[in-house]
């Protein structure tokens, strides 16, 4: 059934996940579209945009529309897609929170143990590669176009994301003003020129 392939696929997330909401995509995506196929490529694409533009932090969105998505994907209502959404979201942060519960009684005693400063070091690492992997995951036909398809299509892509990448971390450019600029230079570029 798939409410408890859901439960147990995002219980599994949340316990083996360190760093937050992006080093978190990475995992769901393992999950959602190369394991269990409940979504493709292009639907997580759109889940992981989706997410980044509401409210809330992006892993427990992320979580919440691939939950849902996943349940209307198996031929199931909408209403059964809800049911599926708060799954995913409950499953995802219920070890996490049990966890925090049991450490934060015991972090402040040990913080300056070296062997817990040691740990808490290598994570940081460990952060740092999955929101890599989760950012090498998003370069994707889905999301620049394909060579092939269409040259014209892809470059502007590797223009827009280059410029925007770059205005972001030479010039410190304020992240709402970017997304905003871009999808209208993308909207004219797209739907107006080509």
């Amino acid at each position: 059934m798939i409410f408890w392939k859901l439960f147990y696929t995002f219980i599994k997330i949340g316990i083996f996940n360190f760093g937050g909401g992006y080093a978190m995509i990475a995992l769901i995506q393992n999950e959602v579209v190369e394991k269990n196929a409940w979504l493709t490529a292009k639907e997580f694409t759109d889940v992981v945009a989706t997410s980044q533009i509401t409210p809330g932090p992006i892993g427990i969105n992320v979580a919440t529309y691939s939950g849902y998505t996943a349940v209307i994907n198996a031929g199931y209502d909408p209403f059964f897609g809800i049911l599926g959404a708060m799954l995913a979201s409950f499953s995802v942060i219920l070890l996490p929170f049990i966890l925090l519960l049991i450490t934060c009684k015991y972090i402040n005693k040990y913080k300056s143990n070296p062997i817990v400063i040691t740990i808490l070091n290598i994570l940081k690492l460990v952060v740092v590669g999955l929101i890599a992997v989760a950012a090498v995951l998003l370069v994707n036909k889905e999301t620049f176009g394909s060579f092939n398809d269409s040259v014209i299509q892809f470059f502007i892509s590797i223009a827009l994301f280059t410029v925007a990448f770059f205005a972001s971390i030479k010039y410190k450019a304020n992240p709402i003003l970017l997304v905003v600029t871009s999808g209208i230079v993308g909207f004219i570029i797209y739907y107006c020129i080509i």
